[in-house]
């Protein structure tokens, strides 16, 4: 017989032992944005001079990402309640989405940090310097984009929520 892990009781009689999903917490995401900030920042200041010009397009393709996940949560959520005759969402293509929006979240609060150190660095140095003014513009657009990827997967992740049951008490819903 195995012990559990350190730190973890055993569930007692009643409770369900399977693992369970827990939303992402905005000071989670907010966390790991500041410290990849902080990062980014560092490595900008020790290798800008040998960086190529930054593409418009590394910040645009986050952009995308999130639209497609946003219109990802609209679809589910209108097919998890079943409005209009949806069919039923399969429990593992939630769970695949419910996944898809946790991973989303994080590398979006990474990808955020990283511009925003990119940001610390060249927007005082744009008056000056011609490819730090470049380097601002993508750098803000790529900050805009990642910080909607966050925002759409947060959107997916609460469209992938069961709606509450009726009660069996007059049909109120549970709270």
């Amino acid at each position: 017989m195995t012990s559990p892990e350190p730190g973890r009781r055993r569930p007692g009689p009643g409770e369900d032992p399977r693992p369970t999903v827990t939303p992402t917490r905005y000071r989670d995401l907010a966390a790991i944005a500041v410290v990849a900030t902080l990062l980014g920042n560092i490595l900008v200041q020790l290798t800008y001079s040998t960086i190529p010009a930054l593409p418009v397009a590394a910040g645009v393709t986050l952009g995308v990402l999130a639209v497609a996940e946003f219109g990802g949560g609209i679809v589910l959520r209108r097919r998890i309640e079943r409005r209009g005759g949806a069919e039923p969402v399969p429990p593992l293509v939630a769970a695949r989405a419910v996944l898809l929006a946790k991973a989303s979240s994080v590398a979006g609060a990474v990808i955020a940090g990283l511009w925003a150190g990119l940001l610390v660095h060249t927007v005082p140095r744009a008056d000056v310097v011609v490819a730090a003014f470049r380097d601002s513009v993508t750098a803000g657009i790529g900050l805009l984009c990642a910080l909607l990827l966050v925002g759409s997967a947060l959107w997916l992740e609460y469209c992938c929520r069961a709606p509450d049951e009726p009660d069996d008490s007059g049909g109120a819903a549970r709270t």
